[in-house]
């Protein structure tokens, strides 16, 4: 007797080449919702320090360059489109298609990595970085123009003298009754005073404290999207190279399809956080 025909794509453990698509598939949903699980927590940092210091987000989102932030959102949006046609061509069989769109998909990546490259380089010439590497260069150059203005005035003291303090005016009964207790502040609870009218202002507002908690989180949750990115460029390129010999057809086309679910959950992640860093304030 023959010995039954054993399918080339097929594993040695999976009767069928349906139940292995349905195994992967499922092994892939798992560990997209262990990333959903990841970017979640890190979206309840941003929320949890967003409503606690509403000041520094306010202040902070200026320093964000919006138009590069939405062009990359569209070149993303861009590229699942690609992705998902390069799925549809692996399952007719159009392998000179899914060859092109997957490069088209790989070039979006490169697109939207030089485009951070642009942003990031910025911020680091600028000194807005995260934490205590937090040192803008705007305030260096405010208070050196301040010192340079202080320089210029000439002082009528001489050396010796000692220094003449003000004199204290005795306290005026007026018969008003003064409460010690400080008013409130106007607007919402945790606003910086300058805060609330900081929309859309420059550089010349009060700065409030710990802005490079601001940029901790922007560089954390973008430096980490950034890392999906490239793992899924690794994933497209892997796909590209197995395109070219001619893997993938009508009955064996799970792996791009695995591939497209990963890039478009990276280009959902994004689609959130571009708003809640750019535009929200």
């Amino acid at each position: 007797m023959s010995e039954p025909h054993h399918d080339e794509h097929l594993a040695h453990h999976f009767d069928t080449i349906e139940q292995q698509s349905e195994s992967t598939k499922l092994g892939m949903w798992l560990f997209l919702v262990t990333e959903i699980l990841l970017f979640g927590g890190l979206f309840c940092w941003y929320a949890v320090y967003r409503a606690n210091h509403p000041e520094i987000f306010i202040y902070a989102h200026q320093f964000l360059n919006k138009v590069l932030g939405g062009v990359n959102t569209i070149v993303l949006i861009c590229s699942s489109l690609t992705m998902a046609w390069a799925v549809r061509c692996a399952q007719l069989g159009d392998t000179k298609k899914l060859i092109r769109l997957l490069a088209i998909t790989l070039a979006f990546a490169c697109c939207f990595l030089g485009i951070k490259y642009v942003e990031y380089s910025h911020k680091w010439h600028e000194g807005l970085l995260w934490a205590s590497r937090y040192a803008p260069a705007h305030a260096t150059k405010s208070g050196v123009e301040n010192a340079g203005e202080n320089g210029g005035e000439h002082s009528e003291e001489e050396p010796g003298d000692a220094p003449v303090k003000p004199a204290v005016d005795a306290p005026v009964e007026t018969g008003e009754e003064k409460s010690l207790i400080a008013p409130a502040a106007e607007g919402p609870e945790g606003l910086a005073p300058d805060a609330a009218e900081s929309e859309g202002a420059g550089h010349g507002k009060s700065e409030p404290e710990n802005v490079g908690l601001f940029f901790s989180i922007y560089f954390v949750m973008t430096g980490l999207h950034m890392v999906h990115v490239l793992a899924g460029m690794g994933v497209i390129f892997w796909l590209l190279l197995r395109a070219r010999k001619n893997h993938f057809g009508p009955k064996n086309f799970t792996a791009v399809d695995l591939g497209g679910l990963y890039w478009h959950i990276v280009d959902v992640v994004w689609i959130f956080l571009f708003p809640l860093l750019y535009l929200i304030h």
